[in-house]
């Protein structure tokens, strides 16, 4: 039976269908970006979307046929019968089109308990498996051609078709694989590219729920989610590019971070207390390996009660945080969010005697076991709760911790998944754990960033395993408990490049491999392959081997220490491009197909990425290899090392020992180089810096401000423009709100070196 189409209204920028059987609201928030509502007019309150995202923006509804047609000046949208939609760009071309046939499950040949125990040792966790009365979902067509990006850092590859995967933070500690299907975050945003013609759906939705794109059926692909609202956006662009810029506008986009923050950071659950901390730190300086950041792991804490430290282990820890910042090494500590249940500590108490704590319909306080043992778990979706646990950190701030990374955040729990019926709160209204599972880790997030905004007034530095759409507004992100397994290297690229499609600029992964033991060749080739990505951090499990950069002597040791200087050379790059993201929402480090998405060579790459538009890298990333092929895109390339020039559009071999990264140059760049080795980020201001060139001609907009706060956001910074023409140079101030400026700025071009002096009286650069 069809579900004929009744009437409509708009209302403002609405549109409101009504069905025989239900209705559909679509609402213009801007050309490019649409909502759409099934059988509802007010969809929950959003955990991404923060502020009103509408904008005044010209659309048209006609009635044609049997449709209604709802255009913009970037899209039509086609409005029929069975509450069905179909979405096209401005140039007619088809953007996502509803399904029209019946979906046709995949016969496993298997009864119920057979199916059922096939999925639970094969990690499928199907949302439409839970298939009850809040159940929905929507069927889209799938074009021969049609590839997919984005949700966050799934595992596998780089191009999701042909996969499925459950959105549903999971804290399995399991080395993942391909077939895994949730990990420790939920981005439900799909980047997707059919015909060469790039769109975006975001499903905003925090219960359980699932995406199968192509694998149920090389026809269709699907979103079915097991509760709550349809409620998804139809986000358009000219390229995937402004498609990024577009979502991350929806949901934000990820704030320019403390500088010091991009530096080399080194952990390990494990280091014993302050006198293994100061060896670590002094091997740092000694073996001249440049490093900013040192993380405390659970051990040290007082029996792993939060916002607390063990005084046996660490009995002066005010002072042993300030000797470490002297030598140019900042503190970040471990918090999670199961609180120790023990009477006495006040923690506990503040949390019991003002209530809370996740409860159970019972109205007790819900208990399960972390690692404290007896633990209850903060409802971050109160704001009193919130409000309080941003206040705790004050402890950790006020003697000088300067950071906090956010782990067990899932929230996880050792004795059996936490029921969906416990009660946690959802923006101060009673709701359950079903709900706000998926949003734990981001309320989390964001009570840690209120604190350390208001304490440190600085940009604070919060790192977290689990996440949410949005979360990129608050924290910093790393893939969670990886090994040391040359499939975890592999997956590495996919996920970071996935993640930053997904909003997520500034993350990483855990180099060397969290969990399993090491090898030298792993190692060296681990930090060859992550030297880019903006989190930089070697961390590593209890009882694994160790693998600091020293521990597997030379030359092991030789090579980390120059892809850590090549990282402190090619740091002022890495903060523009951080600068650049935050106004357009664009990633640090790219997948390739955001260089060229009409080159079909890019949309599948694997094992070789971009760092913004200039620098291409092809590490190794398999065991005993020394030869590669690299594919080239459209353009000139230079070899960063020898300076050799390739023409693009085709695979070169490229021959790589184990102390070699393949590394590649647009042709006709400039680059921000620093040409002093140091040790840390510096915290004064700097007066020198250098630009090379790479290539006969090129120009480069460079970004300074203090690296700290958040005076840049009332225009204290600084803007230059760096121009070469052959032999023609220029430094142009474009913006001086930032009151140092650079005294001397040298250009190193294949004719040599030439010096510029600022002149305070003109306020130009002029040749020395």
């Amino acid at each position: 039976m069809t579900n004929k189409r009744l009437d409509y209204q708009i209302n403002d920028q609405t549109v409101v269908v009504r069905y025989q059987q239900g209705l559909l609201q679509l609402t213009v928030l801007t050309s490019e970006i649409v909502r759409v509502l099934k059988n509802t007019t007010v969809g929950d309150y959003s955990y991404a979307i923060e502020g009103n995202k509408q904008q005044a923006t010209d659309f048209s509804v006609d009635e044609q046929d049997q449709q209604l047609i709802l255009t913009t000046a970037a899209l039509r949208i086609e409005i029929n019968d069975d509450q069905l939609i179909d979405v096209f760009n401005d140039a007619g071309q088809p953007l996502v089109l509803d399904y029209r046939g019946q979906r046709t499950p995949l016969d496993r040949d298997m009864d119920e308990a057979q199916a059922k125990l096939a999925s639970a040792e094969g990690h499928e966790t199907d949302a439409n498996a839970n298939a009850g009365v809040g159940y929905q979902e929507v069927v889209k067509d799938l074009a021969a051609d049609e590839v997919f990006y984005g949700l966050g850092d799934k595992s596998g590859f780089i191009n999701k078709r042909g996969y499925e995967y459950d959105n549903w933070n999971t804290d399995d500690p399991a080395p993942q694989m391909e077939n895994f299907k949730s990990l420790y975050k939920s981005v439900p945003f799909l980047l997707g590219l059919k015909d060469g013609v790039p769109y975006g759906l975001f499903f905003d939705n925090t219960y359980r729920s699932h995406f199968d794109l192509g694998k149920e059926n090389q026809h269709y692909y699907f979103y079915s989610v097991v509760n709550g609202c349809l409620d998804y956006y139809i986000i358009g662009g000219k390229t995937l590019r402004e498609v990024i810029k577009n979502y991350t506008y929806l949901t934000g986009r990820t704030p320019l971070p403390q500088k010091w923050t991009l530096g080399y950071q080194q952990s390990r659950w494990g280091y014993k207390n302050a006198q293994q901390i100061g060896e670590i730190a002094a091997k740092m300086r000694q073996y001249q390996l440049p490093c900013d950041v040192i993380h405390l792991d659970i051990d040290y804490m007082d029996d792993f009660r939060v916002f607390t430290w063990d005084q046996k282990k660490y009995p002066q820890m005010k002072q042993f945080l300030a000797d470490l910042k002297a030598q140019g090494i900042k503190i970040v500590t471990i918090i999670d969010p199961g609180v120790k249940q023990d009477p006495g500590y006040d923690i506990y108490d503040a949390g019991v005697r003002n209530n809370f704590f996740a409860k159970t319909p019972e109205d007790y306080n819900y208990v399960n076991r972390v690692w404290p043992g007896d633990s209850v778990y903060p409802d971050f979706g109160k704001t009193r709760v919130q409000k309080w646990w941003a206040e705790n950190h004050q402890s950790l701030t006020d003697i000088g911790v300067s950071g906090i990374w956010n782990d067990m955040n899932e929230p996880a729990s050792f004795i059996g998944e936490i029921p969906d019926e416990i009660i946690f709160s959802d923006h101060d209204q009673p709701a359950t754990h079903g709900k706000m599972h998926n949003v734990y880790g981001h309320n989390m997030s964001k009570a840690t960033y209120t604190g350390l905004k208001d304490q440190q007034q600085r940009r604070p530095f919060v790192i977290t395993r689990a996440a949410f759409a949005g979360t990129q507004k608050y924290s910093t992100v790393w893939t969670g408990d990886n090994h040391s397994l040359w499939a975890h290297l592999q997956m590495m690229i996919p996920q970071l490049c996935n993640l930053g499609m997904s909003g997520f600029a500034f993350a990483g992964t855990d180099i060397g491999g969290f969990g399993s033991d090491a090898t030298p060749e792993l190692l060296t080739r681990w930090i060859e392959a992550a030297i880019f990505s903006p989190l930089l951090r070697n961390h590593s499990a209890m009882g694994t081997r160790h693998q600091e950069p020293w521990s597997f002597g030379e030359p092991t040791l030789s090579t980390y220490r120059k892809y850590l200087q090549l990282r402190y050379h090619l740091l002022p790059y890495l903060y523009d491009l951080f600068a650049e993201g935050e106004q357009t929402g664009l990633p640090i480090l790219r997948a390739m197909v955001l260089d060229d998405e009409q080159d079909p060579r890019l949309r599948n790459l694997n094992d070789q990425f971009m760092v913004g538009d200039r620098l291409l890298v092809a590490p190794i990333v398999t065991v005993g290899q020394t030869k590669r092929l690299v594919y080239l895109p459209a353009g000139e390339w230079l070899d960063f090392w020898t300076g050799a020039t390739y023409q693009g559009q085709q695979d070169i071999v490229v021959t790589a020992p184990l102390d070699y990264l393949p590394l590649f140059v647009r042709k006709n760049s400039l680059l921000p180089w620093h040409a002093e080795n140091r040790t840390s980020v510096q915290a004064a201001p700097e007066t020198k810096i250098t630009f090379r060139l790479f290539g006969d001609h090129g120009s480069y907009q460079h970004y300074q401000d203090n690296g700290l706060d958040f005076a840049y956001q009332q225009g204290e910074y600084n803007l230059y423009q760096v121009e070469v023409d052959g032999r023609q140079q220029r430094i142009e101030l474009l913006q001086h709100g930032y009151q140092p400026v650079y005294q001397e700025i040298t250009l190193e071009t294949a004719n040599g070196q030439q010096v510029f002096n600022f002149d305070t009286e003109s306020g130009q650069y002029i040749l020395r």
